[in-house]
């Protein structure tokens, strides 16, 4: 008889009456207990974090800062319970202990009195972290703590880089008040640059009219000076001339009482003076003319001087002036030293305009003095002829040189005080050029600095950053959380079971397969009889559990998929998958119930325990132990769990071959030992009629 035949009739018993009907059945939803209740249970759990009570307790205080009120610990707290990340319970300090000790809540998180100060702390002189203080029981659920320590970090980071943006934010409105305040003083400085270049412009012009000054009062001063000789030779020549006059004139009167005898001896004489007086007479009236054509010309010098001082002193240091000259006392000191030199050079040129009738009518008096001098020479020898008229003329010409003698006294005092005045004004000028070069040269210093000042606050200004409320917000956001994390999950498993499931079916599919040899005989006693071919004893046995296998391979991927939601990425790959499985499992715990017989079913149980722990199917095995490491590649669950990750989830299909490999092979291996087996079970023994161990 074929095997299938075989299988058949194996498989056929189970209908036979209620109890294997129910054992049938029973044996079909078994794996669904493992595989779809467990992964029911564990379908998602983080999803379902908020129905987690968890006590909240805020006792912070508030703080204030820079005259605005903070609430970090209110802010904190109203964003939690939005988040709705736990069940949050607001309760109190003592509420949140007692609650954690028995069981009520499964960890606390308190905001404490101080939080909003220490937040508050970083923008004074000693800033201090803001700490929040969680309390979690192991001996209620050690999962939830270590789940919380996870979102607690969330939120310890979240609450870190807000106050970091609020504390960089003020740094950044900080860098934009500095290069205000930066670009205004360069603004000043260009002012203060622009005011200085004024200011040298103008001391060069002071220093260049400072020096055409001390030049014309120099001038001044030396024209002056030969006034005064020239008028002190006047002064002299006309006190001799008023004394030759006079002499004269009592010479005429005692000529005029001693009549002509006298003048007839003495006619030489008299012509000899009438010829020195013609002389005195023309130089007097000489340096009259000079005199005359060079005072108004000496005090239109001065004035002008004095305007050119008054115009520099009124731009650089008047009401008008952009900026204080730091030359100003000395302007000062030469405007009115050069305004008195101009009103003494005025008082000269007034005296000579004032005595201008005089001088004309002394030079008038003078060339007639000269004129009858000359004509009294000539006439000398006829002197006792015109006595008469002669002693009458030489009267009037002794009063008009009493009066010439007087004015040039007066006329030689005022140029001596002028003279004096002249030669004070060019010292002063001297001394103000001097220092108009100084003040020149300091400014061009002053100028090249200014300039550079200004420049090199341009250009700190322009280093300075100035950020708007965009740009402000963009670069705190990200120095306050510099380093994100850009996570790619290649292939998305949407939920915890998702991820779980390549673990718990396998598991259900070898419970499955173990349940079934506990019904149906490893090797069919009917071929075993019949002295049937090992082969075929051996697939005779494992046809059946195949059939089974498959059965609950459909009836587990369907509940799954329709009822608790698995989606698979590669659904039909991952069912003829999952039957080649259900092969290999069958194959593998008939060889173990064939060869070891009831204690086969213990070793059964051992392996499932020992794929379990080396699969990798929750943690990565490199976690593992070593034993469990060196086990890991030996066992066929590690690769099946490596398969359906990548049929369930994605991704590259080189493990599913691999295991679909690993899987016919340990089919075949186990066939081979269960037909091995069969062979022996054809020889009967003592131990098999009185077997050790019966389960």
């Amino acid at each position: 008889m074929r095997a299938p035949r075989l299988a058949a009739l194996e498989l056929r018993r189970f209908g036979r009456g209620a109890l294997p009907r129910a054992a049938l059945v029973a044996l079909l939803v078994l794996p669904l207990l493992y595989g779809a209740l467990y992964l029911w249970s564990f379908w998602d759990p983080y999803g379902r974090l908020d129905r987690v009570p968890v006590a909240l307790v805020d006792d912070d205080l508030g703080a204030t800062a820079g005259g605005r009120r903070i609430t970090a610990g209110d802010d904190l707290t109203e964003e939690l319970v939005k988040s709705k990340v736990f069940d949050w319970r607001r309760v109190s300090a003592e509420e949140a202990r007692r609650g954690v000790e028995d069981g009520s809540y499964y960890l606390s998180l308190t905001v404490p009195a101080d939080f909003s100060r220490r937040i508050a702390s970083s923008s004074g002189d000693s800033p201090e972290t803001g700490a929040l203080q969680v309390r979690t029981n192991d001996a209620d659920n050690y999962i939830v703590g270590q789940i919380s320590k996870t979102v607690f970090n969330e939120v310890r980071a979240a609450a870190s880089a807000k106050t970091s943006r609020s504390f960089l934010d003020r740094i950044f409105v900080s860098f934009s008040d500095i290069h205000g305040q930066t670009v205004e003083a360069a603004k000043g400085a260009d002012r203060l640059h622009g005011g200085i270049d004024k200011a040298e412009k103008g001391s060069k012009e002071l220093a260049d009219g400072l020096a055409e000054a001390e030049k014309g009062s120099g001038k001044l001063s030396k024209g002056l000076q030969r006034l005064d000789a020239g008028a002190g030779e006047l002064e002299t020549g006309s006190r001799q001339v008023a004394a030759g006059t006079q002499t004269l004139a009592d010479k005429a009167d005692a000529v005029d009482a001693t009549a002509g005898p006298f003048l007839k001896h003495n006619e030489k004489a008299i012509g000899d003076s009438a010829r020195l007086v013609a002389d005195a007479a023309e130089a007097i009236r000489r340096n009259l003319a000079t005199l005359a054509r060079q005072a108004p010309q000496a005090a239109e010098r001065a004035r002008t001087a004095s305007g050119l001082l008054d115009g520099v002193y009124a731009r650089r240091c008047g009401e008008q002036a952009p900026l204080p000259d730091p030359a100003c006392p000395d302007l000062k000191k030469a405007k009115e030293a050069a305004a008195d030199v101009a009103a003494v050079a005025d008082d000269v040129s007034t005296l000579v305009a004032d005595s201008h009738g005089d001088l004309k009518k002394l030079d008038a008096q003078l060339a007639a003095l000269q004129h009858q001098a000359e004509r009294l020479a000539e006439r000398a020898p006829r002197l006792s002829e015109d006595l008469a008229d002669a002693v009458g003329k030489i009267d009037k010409l002794n009063e008009g040189a009493g009066k010439v003698a007087a004015g040039a006294k007066k006329l030689h005092t005022g140029l001596g005080t002028a003279r004096t005045g002249a030669a004070g004004l060019d010292k002063g000028l001297g001394k103000l050029t001097t220092g108009a070069d100084a003040l020149h040269s300091g400014l061009y210093k002053l100028v090249d600095g200014s300039g550079k000042l200004a420049g090199g606050l341009h250009r700190g200004a322009g280093q300075i950053p100035d950020y708007d409320e965009k740009a402000r917000d963009q670069r705190t956001g990200v120095m306050a959380d510099p380093v994100r994390l850009a996570s790619q999950d290649l292939h998305h498993a949407p939920n915890y079971g998702t991820g779980f499931a390549p673990y718990f079916i396998p598991l259900s599919l070898w419970v499955g397969a173990m349940v079934a040899y506990m019904l149906i005989a490893p090797m069919n006693r009917r071929a075993l009889a019949m002295g049937a071919p090992s082969w075929r004893i051996a697939l005779a046995g494992w046809l059946p559990v195949v059939a089974v296998g498959a059965a609950q391979t459909a009836a587990l991927m369907a509940v799954l998929h329709w009822a608790i939601g698995l989606e698979m990425t590669r659904a039909d790959g991952t069912i003829a998958f999952l039957f080649l499985v259900a092969a290999c499992f069958a194959a593998i715990v008939q060889w173990l119930n064939a060869r070891f017989g009831p204690a086969g079913r213990i070793l059964v149980l051992a392996l499932l325990m020992l794929q379990l722990t080396s699969a990798g199917g929750t943690y990565p095995v490199q976690t593992s132990p070593r034993f469990f490491n060196a086990l890991h590649p030996l066992l066929p669950m590690s690769y099946v769990v490596a398969a359906l990750r990548r049929l369930i989830t994605g991704g590259g299909l080189g493990p599913v071959w691999l295991a679909c490999a690993v899987l016919a092979g340990f089919t075949a291996a186990a066939l081979a030992l269960t037909a091995l087996s069969a062979r022996r079970r054809q020889v009967w023994t003592l131990d098999r009629l009185h077997p050790e161990l019966t389960l």
